[in-house]
């Protein structure tokens, strides 16, 4: 179709042209000529044409045939690979196996190697030993890592390590060795080393840091410092006594970040701190109650032996006074006064024991609201960080336990004060009322007679 149209417009425009022609030079015959001749010049090209585009056509469907070819071969290359890699697969497994065979008690041997090495460079980079010798644990822990059967002399020193270090727990020795301060600064002393067990500068305990690989200071608190070191230190001869830590300073180290009582104290909370107020006034009031009524029971007292002679400065002389100024009523009067002026005593002599008695009795209760409220903090750590840390459920427990405890030490010494003052108190009341009815008796007794 495409060649037809191609045909009919050359020959369209061939014929314009062959019109134009045949107007100036009126020759049919020429016109036909030239047209005859177009004609076969366009039928060349269009078979040019043809044959390039079977050549091209030719051309790509050999190089589909290529892409297919090289498609078939990269396929059967894949398959013989993959059974490839299961036949080598197949034979790493057999070969392992022969491996193990050929190894025997080798193998064995290989596993307890890998164990006991992985347990002594653990060791090693935490013993005191190796602030005096360091680095010990690099050829331990490059053995255990080590994928290959360890050799005759990889074995012997791993021996001759452990025999090291054994006889150097036997050891009391002094070095010189660089020690880091509280404050980051380093100093070059000297440092005696107790077995594996402790390290001491300069009358102090300092440890060995295995992370940094450095000797530092133990910061010990003053109310728990462990005195006899510099005795320890300066002895020569015979015997001093030392304090050894057997876990090679992790004991030290629990020691000095143990709490002190006041921070124990602290920890209870405004709670705990009311607690202690309450305990510290309860004490004062039931000392100066204590003082007060020793007082007052001395004058009773010292009245009981003069009876005759009434003194208005105490309660004993306040009664008798009462009677001497009715003795010439009757005994119902007499009576009345005498309880009158009982009365009047007993508020002085009983005040501050009912506040002392409920002192006892709210301690107590406080502490079980601060552990009441220990326990919400505790639970509300746990709502927003879970349980994964105990540190940070510690906090609540400890004050709710602290407080706790607060209470009860409070209690126990308030309810043991008040038992005493309120034992004294009656013991004063008993005395007047006794004193009292002694005079009742020995007025009626007069009037009878």
């Amino acid at each position: 179709m495409k060649k037809l149209i191609t045909s009919v417009l050359v020959a369209a425009a061939f014929g314009l042209s062959a019109g134009a022609q045949a107007q100036t030079s009126g020759s049919l015959d020429g016109l036909l000529k030239e047209v005859k001749q177009l004609n076969s010049a366009g039928a060349k090209v269009n078979k040019q044409r043809e044959a390039e585009f079977r050549a091209d056509m030719n051309k790509q469907n050999a190089l589909l045939s290529k892409a297919k070819k090289a498609l078939a071969d990269e396929q059967a290359r894949g398959e013989r690979l993959k059974k490839a890699i299961i036949d080598n697969e197949q034979k790493i497994a057999q070969l392992i196996e022969q491996r193990k065979i050929a190894q025997g008690d080798l193998g064995e041997m290989f596993g307890v190697v890998k164990q006991y090495t992985g347990d002594l460079a653990g060791h090693l980079m935490g013993s005191n030993i190796s602030a005096q010798f360091p680095n010990r644990h690099q050829f331990v822990t490059e053995l255990g890592l080590s994928k290959e059967l360890p050799r005759i002399e990889q074995l012997r020193k791993f021996w001759e390590t452990y025999l090291f270090e054994m006889a150097q727990s036997a050891k009391v020795v002094k070095f010189n060795a660089e020690v880091t301060g509280a404050d980051g600064q380093k100093r070059e002393t000297e440092v005696s080393r107790i077995g594996p067990f402790n390290l001491v500068a300069d009358g102090e305990y300092v440890v060995w840091d295995d992370e940094l690989s450095i000797i530092k200071e133990l910061i010990q608190p003053e109310s728990r410092k462990v005195e006899p070191i510099a005795d320890w230190q300066a002895t020569t001869e015979g015997f001093a006594p030392f304090y050894v830590d057997p876990s090679s300073g992790v004991l030290l180290r629990v020691f000095t970040q143990r709490a002190t009582l006041e921070e124990r104290i602290e920890k209870g909370g405004p709670v705990g701190q009311i607690i202690i107020w309450l305990l510290g006034i309860g004490f004062a009031i039931a000392i100066w109650r204590l003082v007060v009524l020793t007082l007052v029971n001395s004058k009773v007292k010292a009245q009981m032996k003069d009876v005759a002679n009434p003194k208005a400065d105490n309660a004993l002389g306040r009664i008798l006074k009462a009677y001497h100024d009715n003795k010439s009523a009757d005994v119902e009067t007499i009576e009345l006064k005498l309880d009158e002026a009982i009365l009047k005593e007993t508020p002085t002599i009983e005040s501050w024991i009912s506040i002392l008695k409920v002192m006892a009795a709210i301690a107590p209760m406080l502490g079980l609201l601060g552990t009441v409220t220990g326990m919400i903090e505790t639970f509300q750590s746990i709502q927003l960080f879970g349980t994964g840390d105990p540190k940070l459920m510690a906090g609540g427990i400890s004050m709710a336990l602290v407080t706790t405890v607060l209470g009860l030490v409070a209690a126990l010494p308030l309810m043991l004060m008040h038992a005493i003052v309120s034992t004294i108190s009656k013991s004063i009341v008993q005395t007047l009322e006794e004193q009292s009815a002694g005079l009742v008796a020995a007025h009626a007794e007069k009037r009878n007679g």
